[in-house]
């Protein structure tokens, strides 16, 4: 069998079910490719600072707490594919990223040089595609690195 050319494989995560069908695309790419696997998560801050930079991070009281339990959500989402990784034998790379989903995801597969990004059609909210287009559509419109977008099946009856 021919190997395939997939050494760093970057699985972007927020934890919702179209995103765990990715895991499972991109852990058996890895598998395949004997590939590792960068396993990232954006910690969004594009709702929680409407006036620009991080003011309202700081007049925020609860801010900490917020940022707290986002930091939570995303540790849990990369240690699910780290877990499933060891599992199948199989290097996982965790990575926590803060700011914009798109542009950190697009800087960061370019900046590491990934061969892939393999990512869901559809996060955990539709406020997304809404007001700024679907991270995933961002992404395979923007990005210099290949994205395999992974949807679910009822998903094109839509």
């Amino acid at each position: 069998m021919r190997n395939i050319g997939y050494k760093r494989i970057m699985i972007a995560t927020d934890d919702s079910d179209c995103s765990r069908l990715a895991i499972k695309k991109g852990l058996e790419l890895a598998r395949l490719s004997g590939g590792t696997v960068y396993a990232v998560h954006v910690i969004s801050t594009a709702y929680l600072s409407p006036i620009g930079g991080n003011y309202f991070m700081g007049m925020n009281p609860y801010w900490e707490s917020i940022h707290e339990e986002l930091n939570r959500q995303g540790k849990q989402a990369v240690d699910y594919i780290k877990d499933l990784g060891e599992e199948e034998g199989i290097n996982v790379e965790s990575i926590l990223l803060e700011g914009n989903p798109s542009e950190e995801l697009i800087r960061y597969a370019d900046k590491e040089k990934m061969d892939i990004v393999i990512m869901g059609s559809l996060g955990k909210t539709g406020v997304d595609r809404l007001l700024l287009g679907s991270v995933a559509g961002n992404l395979v419109r923007h990005s210099k690195v290949p994205v395999m977008v992974v949807r679910k099946k009822n998903e094109l009856q839509d």
